[in-house]
């Protein structure tokens, strides 16, 4: 069965860009002898998450393809991505992100618009307010106890900053697994206008 989700894609030199800002993170994660295993999304990888989907069947990839196909009458915008995080907000580190400075705004709008069109299939969203962001890595293993107050200065400390991208069309993405990670192919692309 397909695993979809709803995506924005980055451009080509704000995704190079992030890579080389994970890069220094990894440096600086490895210079500091900072106890944390991590699986790392490959630069191909890099998304904002919309919507996920999760696994479906085939029936239910293409009504979903269905209802997103129309274009969003949404202005093409543009984001830029500064900054390191991590979720949870306190206590061990679970995914780690940069941030999202500017664009917030119409990714939001983009996120409610793509809820709208999904409602009709029985997706709802989920209980927490949604918050964009370009996942860089889920944390298998995190630092020690006494070490995430240190790894957390770490993410505040180091340099991030992908500059901007522009959005101009929101991506359906299949997800498939290898025994590399998972592969994500855009199955569709819709514009904004």
């Amino acid at each position: 069965m397909p695993r979809l989700f709803i995506g924005v894609e980055l451009e080509r030199e704000p995704r190079q860009a992030a890579a080389d800002a994970i890069d220094a993170l990894r440096q600086a994660i490895a210079r500091r002898r900072i106890a944390i295993s991590a699986r790392w999304v490959p630069v191909e990888n890099l998304h904002i998450t919309l919507w996920f989907i999760g696994e479906v069947t085939d029936e239910r990839a293409q009504s979903v393809h269905e209802v997103l196909a129309p274009p969003f009458r949404i202005p093409p915008f543009s984001i830029r991505l500064a900054g390191f995080g991590a979720f949870p907000p306190t206590g061990e580190p679970r995914v780690l992100w940069m941030a999202l400075g500017d664009g917030l705004a119409g990714l939001r709008v983009l996120h409610e618009e793509t809820g709208r069109r999904l409602a009709p299939l029985g997706y709802e969203p989920g209980h927490r307010e949604y918050s964009a962001h370009l996942t860089l890595a889920r944390v298998k293993e995190g630092p020690p106890r006494s070490g995430i107050a240190d790894f957390r200065r770490l993410l505040r400390d180091v340099p991030a900053d992908a500059g901007r991208s522009r959005v101009a069309a929101v991506t359906l993405f299949r997800s498939r697994l290898s025994p590399k990670g998972a592969v994500y192919e855009p199955v569709l692309r819709v514009p904004l206008e």
